[in-house]
């Protein structure tokens, strides 16, 4: 059902129409979630309802920006606002994950601290019955909106549903080991072995926020490339490969090449230093010369961004510091 509903309407392939069920899926996972803490007195299940809601708010702002791109790139701001951000939004992506991934990390060292002392408090008693019905019901359903999603994103091609989808599997990676110490736990309820049940919620929350931890760091660090405008290297190998056929080609002196990626866009500059007694060439010919290399660079994409500019030695292009 929710195939067709996808395909034929087409409500799941805008960004905004994922991150929307993403968003809807969130608030009733946390509603759940913190529900059957409550219930069951599981600090585990707790965790996962705050992470949910770290999650919702997370998704709000994600649907603010993928709005802004999609407004910035259909032209429909305000001319005073075009004038101010040329550039669109992109920008706010890295800094929207990067927050993101922060926050990730901040709720799973919080959740490190917790589980510790309650370990050393001599554990949690639970109700584990019901501990499991919530485990099953949300890895089920954490397993269909992630699958939505990466379909949907297969053409959308979008880092915030990304994000997202890392997000709904490192949730469902947190369920999936608490159903299992659940079943642990009710398994060794009157067995000698039963004066551990009171530590399986902590011991199970304290595994898996130490697993968690590096996740968000790995996505922390791609943000920051792009906030930093770190280069690209396979872009700028391409680039440096594509400029040197064309120095050797017209016999020009040499070339710098200048690659930045932001998220989704890549900025490409390029100088090209003619010998002072190279003949004189029109305006057309000078274009004939950057069309290829723009052609090759830009590869029909509206985010690549590719700038050729034929210089003399005595007009060095000045390095960004």
């Amino acid at each position: 059902m929710i195939w067709s509903i996808i395909d034929r309407k087409g409500r799941m392939q805008s960004e905004q129409g994922v991150l929307r069920l993403s968003l809807c899926g969130i608030v009733l996972f946390a509603a759940i979630a913190i529900t059957f803490g409550l219930v069951t007195g599981s600090s585990a299940i707790l965790f996962d309802g705050v992470f949910s809601i770290m999650d919702a708010v997370m998704s709000v702002a994600s649907i603010w920006v993928a709005g802004l791109i999609a407004r910035s790139a259909a032209q429909s701001f305000s001319a005073e606002t075009r004038k101010r951000f040329r550039w669109g939004f992109w920008h706010l992506e890295p800094m929207l994950i990067a927050v993101n991934a922060v926050m990730m990390m901040g709720v799973a060292v919080y959740a490190i601290i917790q589980s510790v002392q309650s370990i050393l408090d001599g554990g949690r008693e639970i109700e584990f019955g019901p501990a499991m019905v919530y485990a099953v019901i949300i890895l089920t359903l954490t397993i269909v909106l992630a699958t939505i999603e990466h379909r949907a994103n297969r053409k959308i091609g979008s880092i915030l549903v990304e994000t997202d989808v890392k997000g709904w599997i490192m949730s469902g990676g947190i369920t999936a080991a608490l159903l299992v110490a659940f079943l642990i736990g009710y398994f060794l309820q009157g067995t000698s072995l039963e004066w551990f049940t009171p530590y399986v919620d902590p011991v199970v929350l304290l595994i898996v926020a130490v697993i968690l931890v590096p996740v968000p760091l790995g996505i922390l660090r791609a943000a920051m490339a792009d906030i930093l405008f770190f280069t690209p290297i396979e872009m700028q190998e391409k680039a440096e490969r594509c400029v040197h056929r064309l120095v050797e080609e017209n016999g020009f002196e040499s070339s710098e090449v200048y690659t930045s990626k932001m998220v989704r866009s890549y900025e490409v500059q390029i100088f090209i230093r003619v010998p002072h007694d190279d003949r004189p060439r029109k305006i057309q010919e000078w274009d004939e010369l950057r069309e290829p290399v723009i052609a090759e660079l830009s590869d029909n994409d509206p985010n690549r961004f590719v700038t050729v500019t034929f210089t003399s030695p005595r007009h060095e292009p000045q390095k960004s510091s």
